[in-house]
């Protein structure tokens, strides 16, 4: 299990108080990739003595805190997860009788729910809009899903290393678009198995540095699954957009293509 965070103390120390109850802790190992955290999440570790943190020096992003953190895994299967999530105490191992079970799956997600318990935004669409809507599952057997929400979602180690890694040309956003873009590509499945479920609380808003990073990530994905002319537009759409509807704030980090780490896409 590889859970990312960044400044959010609160939200990581639940996420990791709902994993510690999950069922066959004893064989599960769990890694934090803290993001250069500045609110005390450092201290954590006190708290939770089997656990692993790996701490960076600054916010890389999530893309490059999902490549240290899988890279640090000792398993078959990775489940990487947002600090914003509380996961019940039979599904990581759920998770993993789901791909055991299903030979032509090299990843599986959970069913994202809100604190009432109703289906949370998790579905999105290829190429990335930024838009997700609740899944609607037929049942409770697990079927395919074409792109969920990477806040809770199981590998197998080894597809990610047969990509060589998630490509970390994409900052904050996009690194699950394009592992599903990949999954997709080769042929294979990506199943929702909706009796096993995860508590996602999301964000209700972006900085004007991350929405940017959404935007750039959309022109990576765009040029890398649909040729340079396209990434090309998506990047002039990056700047324009912005300047047309006076988010300077926006405009100041597609202009130069600043991602969230600092450099450039």
């Amino acid at each position: 299990m590889v859970v990312v965070s960044h400044n959010r103390v609160a939200l990581l120390r639940r996420s990791l108080e709902s994993l510690e109850k999950s069922e066959g802790r004893e064989t599960l190992q769990l890694i934090v990739v803290d993001n250069g955290s500045r609110d005390g999440s450092a201290r954590l570790d006190a708290d939770f003595p089997n656990v692993q943190f790996i701490r960076l020096p600054k916010n890389f992003g999530l893309t490059k805190a999902l490549n240290l953190g899988w890279r640090a895994a000792d398993a078959d299967y990775v489940l990487f997860l947002h600090d914003d999530t509380e996961v019940e105490p039979r599904t990581v191992l759920g998770l993993a009788d789901v791909l055991d079970a299903h030979a032509d799956a090299v990843a599986v997600c959970p069913l994202l729910v809100d604190e009432e318990g109703r289906p949370a935004p998790q579905l999105g669409s290829l190429p990335p809009d930024g838009q997700w809507r609740p899944a609607e599952p037929s049942g409770e057997e697990p079927q395919p899903v074409r792109y969920a929400r990477g806040a809770a979602l199981m590998a197998r180690v080894f597809f990610v290393k047969a990509i060589r890694q998630i490509d970390e040309r994409y900052g904050q956003f996009g690194s699950d678009a394009d592992l599903a873009a990949q999954i997709i590509k080769a042929g294979r499945k990506i199943l929702l198995a909706p009796r096993l479920r995860v508590r996602h609380r999301g964000k209700r808003g972006y900085t004007p540095a991350e929405e940017a990073d959404f935007l750039l990530g959309r022109a990576v994905f765009m040029q890398k699954y649909r040729g340079i002319v396209a990434g090309v537009g998506a990047r002039l759409a990056a700047i324009l957009g912005p300047l047309a509807g006076l988010r300077l704030g926006q405009l100041r980090y597609t202009l130069v293509g600043q991602k969230i780490d600092g450099t450039q896409a």
